[in-house]
């Protein structure tokens, strides 16, 4: 991927058109259900039912649900880029977060684990099953032999990359080298494998892909019930927006499944109302929250990052002079 769409919603008072809200629709090719045709028509449906005041059921399209939420929230709170009130958009509070090294050659990616260390971050995610799984160990061991694991967590995200004949002496061998969890290690859509893999696993095994297209209650029930993974990890605009996602916690919390929030290569603009959200959580553990710096261009917002930890600049606000001067489809 070299590039990504995204669809930003504007909501505003026919009387005053210049005080607008914004949210973002978030679509990822390859993983979001809806991103084909299907996307367009519903937006387009939504856009006529918001003039006449009529609801829409978005239940099946997780991107619009999420950006939908967004844009009502920041209209509900007078257009200022405010989503969710906590100290954290006073800059009382901060949200830690895990270093993400994307997957390339070893040497890119040492050279990644090389800045994130050095820049403070005490959590590295790495993406694996990428390249050759020795070189990927040698990365792995590189971390430790300078960090043992009450120093440094780590976990790893295989997008499902492993087979079964793999599995299990993988899982081990991260187990040894006191990696913290896996992501997927095989891909979704196989509940009795990953069941097993569940049950025999000396890693703990977080679920992400897998909780895609689960849209009902009951659906959400049944796979923790069949699968009973130990983390769960929540990308909002996936899985249903903030609504789906708390749901997805409460059956969580339920049952004793451990979760933490995940970005979804959003601008910066969905990451600003996601950041603001996941602060209302209180989670302790450090979150999959991106930063924006993968992208070529992006929004300014009150975003930053200190070391290893978002924080929010009260003084600063989303840059509706840019947002304004877009070529908005009305």
């Amino acid at each position: 991927m070299t590039e990504k769409i995204t669809c930003l919603l504007r909501m505003f008072d026919e009387s005053n058109p210049q005080r607008f809200a914004v949210g973002e629709a978030g679509i990822f090719p390859g993983l979001s259900p809806e991103a084909d045709d299907r996307f367009f028509y519903k937006l387009m449906e939504l856009q006529a039912n918001v003039r006449i005041g009529k609801a829409t059921d978005l239940s099946h399209i997780p991107s619009l649900q999420s950006g939908f939420e967004q844009v009502i929230r920041d209209f509900a709170g007078g257009c200022q880029g405010v989503y969710y009130e906590s100290p954290f958009i006073h800059g009382l509070s901060d949200i830690e977060i895990n270093g993400l090294v994307w997957m390339g050659t070893p040497e890119e990616m040492r050279h990644r684990i090389d800045s994130k260390l050095e820049a403070g971050f005490k959590c590295i995610k790495l993406k694996i099953g990428a390249i050759d799984w020795r070189k990927e160990v040698e990365m792995i061991e590189y971390i430790r032999d300078r960090y043992d694991k009450d120093r440094v967590e780590i976990r790893v995200d295989a997008n499902g990359g492993f087979d079964m004949d793999q599995a299990i002496p993988r899982l081990k061998r991260l187990a040894d080298l006191g990696v913290h969890s896996i992501e997927q290690p095989i891909k979704q859509g196989n509940p009795m494998l990953m069941r097993f893999l569940c049950d025999v696993s000396p890693l703990p095994i977080a679920l992400d892909e897998e909780l895609i297209g689960k849209f009902t209650r009951e659906e959400k029930e049944k796979m923790l019930d069949e699968i009973h993974p130990a983390y769960i990890v929540l990308k909002p605009s996936l899985i249903g927006g903030f609504s789906g996602a708390e749901e997805w916690i409460e059956l969580a919390d339920k049952r004793g499944v451990g979760w933490w929030v995940t970005s979804a290569l959003e601008s910066n603009i969905g990451l600003n109302a996601l950041a603001q959200w996941v602060a209302t959580l209180h989670c302790k553990m450090p979150q999959g929250l991106g930063t924006g710096g993968v992208f070529t261009n992006n929004f300014s917002t009150p975003l930053f990052l200190s070391t290893d930890t978002l924080k929010y600049n009260p003084e600063s606000r989303l840059d509706y002079n840019a947002l304004d001067s877009l070529d908005w489809r009305e």
